[in-house]
């Protein structure tokens, strides 16, 4: 590989660890939502600077390519974002569920008040 490759490599991740941490910092990422990219940035980085650490682990799990190991764990990661966002957007949506029945029960309850109230006078 050529050293623009390794260098574009390492910017690259560096980059992506930096703009994580900024989104942290200004509160526009929650941390359970960061983990994922924080681990994924930094495994990037390690490859970027120590890139025979990508062909140690390629052979170690009988991976011809390095690059194909760099592809799986790409796809592990996004497949893990998504199953989290998924879990998240479940329990988002059974509770805007119920606050909807709450405030449907409590208009209700104002309704009926406010008849009761008319009829009184």
């Amino acid at each position: 590989m050529a050293v623009t490759t390794y260098i574009l490599g390492i910017v690259t991740a560096a980059l992506v660890l930096l703009v994580v941490i900024e989104l942290l910092r200004r509160r526009h990422l929650r941390e359970r939502h960061a983990i994922w990219w924080l681990i994924a940035g930094v495994f990037a980085l390690i490859i970027g600077i120590f890139p025979v650490t990508l062909e140690w682990a390629a052979k170690l799990l009988g991976i011809e390519v390095p690059t194909n190991l760099v592809f799986f764990v790409s796809i592990a990661i996004l497949f893990l974002v998504c199953l989290q966002h998924s879990s998240e957007l479940t329990k988002l949506e059974s509770k805007t569920r119920a606050l909807a029945e709450r405030l449907a029960i409590l208009e209700l309850e104002v309704g009926e008040s406010a008849r009761r109230d008319d009829s009184a006078n």
